[in-house]
C-alpha cells in the first residue's frame, strides 16, 4: 500500500497544472524570453499548488472538510468552485500576453473538467481528481503534437504509464470506484479537445 501512497502523493491534483504549463514551455517552439518563462511557471505554480494548500489548511481549520483528502462528496465543492474560478483567471492571464494561447485554452479546459466534475457531486459521484488531472495533461500534449506537428510519443506513452500507475493506485488504495477513476480520465482528455476546438474556431 505504500507504493500506491507515493504514487498519489507524487502525483497530486495540484501538480498537474504546474507539470502540463513547465511541458508546454520546454516542448513547444515557441518564442519567449527565459525571464517570461520563469515569471508564467512562478504564477502557475504559486496559483495552482500555494494558494490551494493554503485554502485547504483554513478549510481545515475551520472544520469545513475533515481531512485534505477530501473523502465526502460535500467537503469538495467549495475547493472545486475555486479552482474552477482560478483557472478561469489563469487562462484569461495568458490570453492577456497573447503568446500562450495554446496553453491559456489548456487552463478553460481544467475549468470545463472540473465544472463536470462539480455536477457529477450532486449524484453523489465522486469523480477522481487525480485520473482527472493526469488525463487532461495527456490530452494537452497530444493536443500540442498535433498543433505543432511534432512527435510527443515518448512522452505520451510515459504519461499513459502514469495514469495506469496513478489509476491503479487509487482503486488499491479505495480511494475511488472504477467509474470514478475512468469518469476522471475522460473528463480530463476530453474537456482539451473542447477547449481547443474552441480554441481555433474563433
Amino acid at each position: 500500500m505504500l507504493f500506491y501512497r507515493i504514487i498519489s502523493y507524487v502525483f497530486h491534483p495540484l501538480l498537474f497544472s504546474f507539470i502540463g504549463t513547465f511541458l508546454y514551455l520546454v516542448l513547444t517552439p515557441i518564442h519567449m524570453a527565459k525571464k517570461q518563462e520563469y515569471l508564467i511557471l512562478s504564477i502557475v505554480f504559486i496559483s495552482t499548488y500555494i494558494l490551494p494548500v493554503f485554502l485547504l489548511m483554513f478549510l481545515k481549520k475551520i472544520k469545513m472538510i475533515e481531512s485534505y483528502h477530501l473523502k465526502q462528496v460535500e467537503e469538495r465543492k467549495f475547493p472545486i468552485l475555486f479552482f474552477i474560478l482560478l483557472s478561469i483567471l489563469l487562462g484569461k492571464m495568458l490570453l492577456n500576453i497573447k503568446i500562450a494561447n495554446v496553453l491559456a485554452y489548456s487552463f478553460f479546459a481544467i475549468a470545463i473538467a472540473l465544472s463536470a466534475a462539480y455536477l457529477f457531486l450532486f449524484l453523489r459521484i465522486k469523480t477522481s481528481l487525480h485520473t482527472l488531472g493526469i488525463g487532461g495533461v495527456l490530452g494537452f500534449i497530444l493536443i500540442l503534437s498535433l498543433h505543432y506537428q511534432m512527435n510527443f510519443n515518448w512522452i505520451l506513452a510515459l504519461l499513459f504509464i502514469i495514469s495506469g500507475l496513478i489509476a491503479v493506485s487509487r482503486l488499491k488504495l479505495e480511494a475511488h470506484t472504477p467509474k470514478e477513476v475512468y469518469l476522471g480520465f475522460l473528463l480530463g482528455v476530453i474537456a482539451q479537445f473542447i477547449s481547443f476546438q474552441f480554441y481555433q474556431s474563433i
